[in-house]
């Protein structure tokens, strides 16, 4: 069997096994049901309202009350319209005036509707509204920060507990260390992947029938389609590290205090971005700096305020960096991995993994 084929083998493992998972798919489902609220119930409670019923006699009122899409009454005079409102059978009425007689409130569709609007020429048709200014950054910052928690952890847990049951001997008995790790994280990136790439096929599907903008995914777009490369290569870059801090302890209760350096490194980031995203000089460093980039730099794509070239350089700095870390990671999986005498540090397992190829 070819390396290839051994890393497709456990990667396929990892992905059947966290399929049968119930808290994987509850996660997922949730994710699901708020991306579904978010998009689509504003847009269908906006649109539950039913039109106001106006009585009003023939004439330009009526023409105008008829073509904003109210259930006009045609009445023949004012005095007929009047006695409908009163008698309950319709909301509103035009009189002359024109004046508009309800009830008991105005009713802002109608006056909307007989109200003469100024024409309206947008000098910057392109500028992003301040709330999406503000939620699209929060997105890409929150999606990629909790994928990479949630899905880290998992295969910290996983290497963790085959440590404690003593299988991960009987697997590196037949497959090679690395490729156990590659097989580990190809998994896990997957899985993360395939768990964004449905919600955000919700999301698109959640705009048409919701309120946003028209514009909205002409926007998005390009800002997504950048968001996908960071993503991969940014979460491969933290599996790695998920991965060694998994086989650094031999007990699950330690994951926790093992892995608060990669916690932090992945929490500051995410902060800087919602918090200082109306900074442009720090949103340009954050969009060039590893940890920060996969949201950082599609943020400011969407706000427009990236050059062309700038996602390319910032992706091939990225690149650079998940590789040094998929090795840096790799070296502490593979001097830790075998150790079973209690948590090992990590610089003893940088120095000795030729030794703890050895259980015990």
């Amino acid at each position: 069997m070819t390396t290839f084929d051994t890393v497709r083998l456990v990667a396929a493992r990892e992905i059947r096994v966290k399929l049968r998972d119930k808290t994987f798919l509850v996660s997922t489902a949730i994710f699901l049901l708020v991306v579904i609220a978010a998009t689509v119930l504003p847009g269908l409670l906006d649109g539950g309202d039913d039109a106001s019923s106006v009585a009003a006699a023939p004439g330009p009122a009526a023409t105008a009350l008829a073509d904003a899409g109210l259930d006009v009454r045609t009445v023949a005079d004012d005095a007929a319209a009047e006695r409908l409102v009163r008698d309950g059978d319709v909301d509103a009425a035009v009189v002359a005036g024109p004046r508009v007689l309800a009830m008991e409130e105005a009713p802002s569709d109608v006056v909307e509707a007989l109200s003469a609007q100024p024409p309206v020429e947008l000098l910057d048709p392109e500028a992003v509204n301040e709330t999406l200014a503000f939620l699209v950054p929060y997105a890409f910052a929150f999606v990629f920060f909790i994928t990479s928690l949630t899905f880290g952890l998992q295969i910290a847990q996983s290497i963790t507990e085959e440590k404690q049951t003593r299988v991960v001997e009987i697997l590196v008995a037949t497959i090679p260390v690395r490729v156990l790790l590659a097989g580990k994280v190809v998994g896990g990136t997957v899985l993360a992947f395939g768990q964004i790439a449905l919600i955000a096929a919700v999301g698109v599907v959640g705009v048409q029938f919701g309120d946003a903008p028209d514009n909205l995914l002409s926007l998005l777009g390009p800002a997504i389609g950048w968001f996908i490369p960071f993503f991969v290569l940014g979460f491969v870059m933290l599996a790695a590290l998920w991965a060694a801090v998994g086989a650094l302890v031999n007990r699950q209760e330690d994951i926790a205090g093992a892995s608060m350096p990669v916690q932090i490194a992945m929490m500051l980031p995410f902060f800087a971005v919602i918090v200082l995203q109306d900074n442009a000089p720090v949103m340009k460093l954050l969009s060039y700096l590893p940890l920060s980039s996969p949201t950082a730099m599609p943020a400011r794509l969407f706000d427009g305020e990236a050059a062309g070239w700038e996602p390319v350089l910032s992706l091939a700095l990225l690149a650079l960096t998940s590789a040094a870390m998929v090795l840096v990671g790799a070296r502490i999986y593979e001097g830790s991995l075998l150790r079973t005498n209690g948590r090992t540090k990590m610089a003893t397992a940088w120095r000795d993994r030729e030794a703890a190829r050895l259980p015990g």
